[in-house]
């Protein structure tokens, strides 16, 4: 049977996500190298720097392979009770220790590296935002949002406090400081009340 190189490097490509997914699970994203990566997934260094920069390249294909391809929030009508379900979600990520760890180091990297930051901007963090977006769209055509309320920066309300609480380590994040930030969000982006006698 003739070889197929197409094949190969697909199985190869999938070796090394593989393996630097296990790595990190086992030993934290500060321990994983090139080299225990290679090892790992029966390629030499040179394969993986012939489809990768470096490390954190890796781990975000690595990750952004894992991620589901559409992102969906829940819509059960009550705007309120889903913004704060997918904002307690993103503490529950920022709780675990291991996820932490991870997100902060490529945090670390993408200061250095545009390339990379782009990326981990597209491919991790931007089907989040977006999902988030359209919850907010069917909510403003149901008119629960202002029609005017700029929505990108009112993405970037919910999150915005979320990071920066995470990554100065700048107070406890809890289920209620999510819910805090849903409930000031909405108490500027929701159409005042029109009804008589009220």
């Amino acid at each position: 049977m003739t070889p197929q190189p197409a094949r190969r490097n697909e199985q190869s490509r999938r070796a090394i996500l593989t393996a630097a997914l296990e790595l990190m699970t086992e030993a934290g994203y500060s321990a994983v190298t090139i080299e225990a990566i290679a090892a790992r997934a029966g390629v030499g260094k040179q394969t993986i720097y012939r489809w990768w920069r470096g490390k954190g390249a890796v781990i975000l294909d690595a990750l952004a392979d894992n991620a589901p391809e559409v992102l969906a929030l829940p819509d059960t009508g009550d705007l309120r009770a889903d913004l704060r379900q997918v904002l307690r979600a993103t503490v529950a990520e920022f709780a675990d220790p291991r996820l932490s760890a991870t997100t902060r180091a490529i945090t670390i990297e993408t200061l250095a590296d545009d390339e990379l930051a782009d990326q981990v901007r597209d491919r991790l963090l931007r089907p989040q935002l977006n999902a988030v977006r359209t919850r907010l769209e069917a909510a403003r055509e149901a008119g629960q949002v202002r029609t005017d309320a700029p929505l990108d920066q009112v993405v970037e309300l919910l999150f915005g406090p979320l990071y920066h609480r995470w990554l100065l380590r700048n107070g406890p994040l809890t289920d209620d400081y999510a819910d805090g930030i849903v409930d000031l969000t909405l108490a500027a982006i929701t159409p005042p009340c029109t009804c008589l006698g009220i």
